[in-house]
């Protein structure tokens, strides 16, 4: 077999590795277990590829999406390696030729998506074509994607186990979290072979500023730009096609791509994009993802990614040809809203869920950051860096103000409040506003009442979302979003720290916000709701909607009902939901089902429900007679319902309802009327 250098000169046609790869394609080559985390650009594919053609047997990558996996096979061929990919985008004959390759012996890498590993028929297709080795690109994605919308990421530790064979994963962005998950997930917890090399790419300018006319901004951004290769990144599949129209109408290359176009029409964009000078594409985070454009030279984000990682990963597209690349993300309060509810609404375990509370603080602390973004960002990784003097905060420092008691101020009003309250909530108590909610819970008697009216609202916004920038506090999913303190704001809460804020500065008119389905307080648990109302539709294989609608789970947001009678009072809420939903969402919103017997629920929500819970407790109460020694009489469920549904008004009418009879209206009767008397005339007063 030629050597490690040998192939790299003769088939890839470079002279020397880049620094870190030579180690690792060793260490891969060998057999040994590896998890390489290496910077964007820093040539990771090459070091699966390379043992792939040193070592017998063919290797399965593991890769998260088409396109790239197109363009890494393309690559390999254009190189004389034998590879191929199985997609849901090949054509009969592209599969076709896979197979004639993988029958004849000769391909060398096959490329998967992790959902095609998961028919029952992937495991002993692999092992009869001859497996050696497993590598996974874009790792993070294990822990990123895996406990959501692509669980098969976490079955490849055991596919690694079923073939015996070892497994190298590879990634450009994974905090010590992340690489800990792909640790457990991957390996069994058995550490493997690490390799950590550097994250900083200071070709690349990084800049961040809040949302004012946002279309104006990106395109300015653009036309300062023209003629240059970009991305432009977007929240939504439909920003994506109105912000490329907008370009094109200002004269630029400029197309749109996101996950709901034809699969033709996606790979026509990839094309264009890796052949035509000067293309802009606007797009969701579906496009990029192991692009190897080199002259990409900027990167511009009209909405806040998900995480700093994500982050790293997007602006990382730009300039891998070293040379300078420029970036731009825009960010305001919808985006923050919406990124938290995207978080809460997702399936992950609730640990999991407070982790990417924890990403998001990350990344909101490096758009509100005072000092160089770049210590900022790298730092986040464990690196220390000096002030890189050309990023915006080097070129242009924010004002800042000593905001250590305004922080203390809020910190106290949260634990005053037992932590069970969002930032909505916690403003008006420190600005000493008495709504219904504050005074219902007596918090305008609070110590913290008040004290913060020398600060407005607007300004105490920015003081909470620069405490969750420097990790202060977390939003709860477990307490639909309260705010909770983190071990950092303790030495602050004390006076043993102080804290420097970046001063609110009113910018331009901004247009009117987009109206949120609920208020920001009862927006988490709203997530929450839709989580479980997701969890369900997926489990029974039905539209969301089915199950509730939007409008159903607002109401039960915003009124929190407590008990089964108050759910069925929930427009949308019919018997048939209540019984099949009822205690399933009312353990979202109290923390605990309601056990309810069938009986009962039929009259959930109705006034003859709470007839029935006082005929019980009468009932109950008479067992024995009046003086406790009688024999026991007790009356059914069945008669106790049709009792309240009929309300007799005398004893013989009282006698005649099935299950009652002459015995047990001489015990339960008078007391019964008595009780349906006093139902009567509160409803009649009412």
């Amino acid at each position: 077999m030629p050597s490690a250098a040998t192939l790299l000169r003769d088939v890839f046609g470079f002279d020397a590795f880049r620094p870190g790869q030579e180690e690792i394609v060793h260490t891969v080559a060998s057999g040994c277990n590896t998890l390489a985390i290496m910077p964007t650009g820093g040539g990771k594919s090459l070091c699966f590829q390379l043992p792939a053609l040193m070592r017998e047997g063919v290797t399965v990558v593991i890769s998260p999406l088409i396109a790239l996996m197109r363009d890494q096979v393309r690559g390999l061929r254009a190189a004389g390696v034998e590879a191929g990919a199985l997609t849901s985008g090949n054509t009969e004959d592209e599969t076709a030729e896979v197979w004639a390759a993988l029958d004849e012996g000769r391909l060398k890498l096959l490329y998967m998506a992790p959902e095609r590993l998961a028919s029952g028929a992937a495991l002993g297709m692999l092992r009869r074509i001859g497996v050696s080795l497993i590598a996974v690109d874009e790792a993070h994605c294990v822990s990123q994607w895996g406990h959501d919308f692509r669980p098969d990421y976490l079955a490849i530790g055991g596919l690694r186990r079923a073939l015996g064979v070892p497994l190298a994963a590879f990634t450009a962005t994974a905090d010590a979290e992340t690489q800990a998950e792909i640790v457990e997930k991957l390996f069994d917890g058995q550490p493997p072979q690490v390799f950590l090399h550097g994250f900083d790419r200071p070709n690349i300018h990084l800049a961040f500023a809040p949302k004012d006319r946002p279309r104006a901004q990106i395109m300015a951004f653009a036309a300062a730009r023209r003629g240059q290769s970009g991305i432009v990144y977007c929240g939504t599949r439909a920003k994506t096609e109105g912000l490329a129209q907008a370009l094109r109408e200002a004269g630029h290359n400029a197309c749109a791509y996101h996950g709901g176009m034809e699969a033709g029409a996606r790979r026509e964009v990839e094309h264009r994009f890796n052949t035509e000078d000067g293309l802009i594409v606007v797009a969701t985070v579906a496009f990029g993802m192991g692009v190897d454009k080199p002259d990409i030279r900027w990167v511009a984000h009209a909405d806040l990614p998900k995480s700093i990682e994500s982050y790293y990963q997007e602006i990382g597209r730009a300039g891998r040809d070293g040379a300078p690349a420029e970036t731009l993300t825009l960010y305001g309060p919808d985006d923050i809203r919406l990124r938290r509810a995207q978080i809460d609404e997702g399936l992950a375990p609730p640990e999991r869920r407070m982790a990417d509370h924890g990403r998001l603080n990350a990344l909101l602390g490096l758009a509100e950051a005072l000092e160089c973004r770049r210590v900022v960002l790298l730092g986040y990784f464990g690196e220390e860096a000096a002030p890189c003097g050309h990023c915006d905060l080097c070129e242009t420092p924010p004002e800042t103000f000593d905001g250590t008691e305004a922080v203390q101020k809020a910190l106290s009003a949260i634990l005053r409040t037992g932590e069970n309250f969002g930032a909505g909530h916690l403003i008006d108590i420190l600005m000493g506003n008495a709504t219904d909610k504050v005074r219902l819970r007596g918090h305008d008697s609070l110590p913290t009442f008040g004290v913060g009216r020398d600060i407005d609202k607007r300004g105490w916004q920015g003081v909470f979302r620069q405490m969750m920038g420097h990790d202060l506090v977390r939003p709860d999913p477990e307490r639909h979003g309260a705010l909770v303190m983190t071990g950092a704001a303790r030495p602050v809460l004390r006076g043993e720290t102080r804290i420097r804020l970046r001063r609110e500065v009113a910018g331009a008119a901004r247009r009117p916000a987009v109206r949120a389905l609920v208020s920001d307080e009862d927006a988490p648990l709203l997530s929450a709701l839709k989580a479980r109302r997701r969890a369900l539709a997926e489990a029974a294989g039905v539209p969301a909607y089915i199950v509730f609608t939007d409008r159903t789970l607002i109401e039960m947001a915003e009124t929190r009902p407590a008990t089964l009678d108050a759910m069925a009072r929930i427009g949308g809420v019919g018997a048939k939901k209540l019984e099949q939903y009822g205690a399933l969402f009312l353990e979202v919103i109290t923390g605990a089902a309601e056990v309810m017997h069938p009986t009962r629920r039929k009259l959930a929500g109705r006034p003859e429900g709470a007839l029935y819970d006082r005929l019980a407790e009468v009932s109950r109460d008479l067992a024995r007679g009046e003086c406790g020694t009688l024999r026991p009489l007790s009356c059914t469920r069945s008669t106790l319902r049709q009792i309240a549904e009929r309300r007799p008004a005398s004893l013989d009418a009282l006698e005649r309802v099935p299950g009652m009879g002459p015995q047990k209206t001489e015990r339960f009767g008078a007391a019964f009327l008595d009780v349906i008397a006093v139902q009567n005339a509160g409803e009649d007063r009412l």
